[in-house]
């Protein structure tokens, strides 16, 4: 198997004059008739956790799909450090980590057997790949028995610690995660919030859809609350901290009842 160089978290940034890891404009995404995004525009700064959140069937993950690439969308513009997903989507599909909000894995294989097929697909070299893995087996708490095991024997919640070591495996530049503490017990989410914020802290980006408004609340810069298939209110919780302790109340009063 042959890699190209790549470390975990700490590797030099080519793209420091890039102020943004993350720019949508005037993004629309019909399906059929029904019309789920509609205008939506936002920009993510390097080095910071972003929070994108609003009720179900609201859009969320459509425009999650639409990043990575999964979906198709009907107009606007998606850049992800500088590059546009469409023009380029090999180049913008290497700089970015996923974490679907259901694990999504190839359940014959065993752990190790995935890992590596996620990291020869991103072309890194044998000692990097070590180097990360090790890193990444150590903090998700996964014994090398656990890695010699069949995906299909695991738990949910490993298998969702196997779907968020593979999207770290290549050392990404933005990482999304949707829903991603789903299945996880309190000693990988305290685990997976560090992270979060180690990430950023090297000058990566974050970007989270949860339901889970304490983690939001706790580990975002800024967040973005979606209705209508537009971002309607942007809060800076850095600039406004007081609003970390109502970022429930400030939801539920643009939504009122939520069923």
């Amino acid at each position: 198997m042959e890699y190209k160089e790549n470390d975990i978290f700490n590797e030099v940034d080519e793209l420091k004059e890039i102020d943004y890891s993350l720019v949508i404009k005037d993004l629309y995404k019909s399906y059929g008739k029904k019309e789920v995004l509609r205008g939506l525009s936002l920009n993510v700064k390097k080095g910071e956790v972003f929070g994108f959140i609003g009720k179900n069937g609201i859009g969320k993950s459509t425009t999650i799909d639409c990043i990575v690439g999964l979906k198709d969308y009907d107009s606007g513009e998606i850049l992800i450090l500088n590059t546009d997903n469409k023009l380029n989507s090999l180049k913008t599909k290497s700089l970015i980590g996923y974490v679907p909000s259901e694990p999504v894995t190839y359940e014959m294989m065993s752990g190790n057997e995935y890992l590596e097929f996620i990291a020869s697909s991103y072309g890194m070299i044998e000692s990097s790949f070590r180097k990360n893995y090790n890193f990444l087996i150590n903090k998700f708490k996964m014994s090398p028995t656990d890695m010699n095991r069949k995906i299909r024997e695991y738990s949910h919640g490993m298998k969702q610690k196997v779907c968020l070591m593979a999207s770290l495996i290549h050392n990404p530049k933005l990482w999304i995660l949707d829903e991603p503490t789903v299945g996880l017990d309190i000693m990988v989410y305290e685990v997976l919030l560090k992270m979060i914020k180690e990430f950023a802290h090297n000058g990566r980006t974050v970007f989270i859809t949860s339901h889970n408004i304490d983690l939001v609340s706790k580990v975002c810069d800024r967040v973005a609350i979606i209705n209508e298939g537009r971002v309607i209110e942007l809060i800076d919780l850095n600039k406004e901290p007081l609003k970390r302790r109502d970022l429930s109340k400030i939801f539920f009063k643009i939504y009122g009842d939520i069923e």
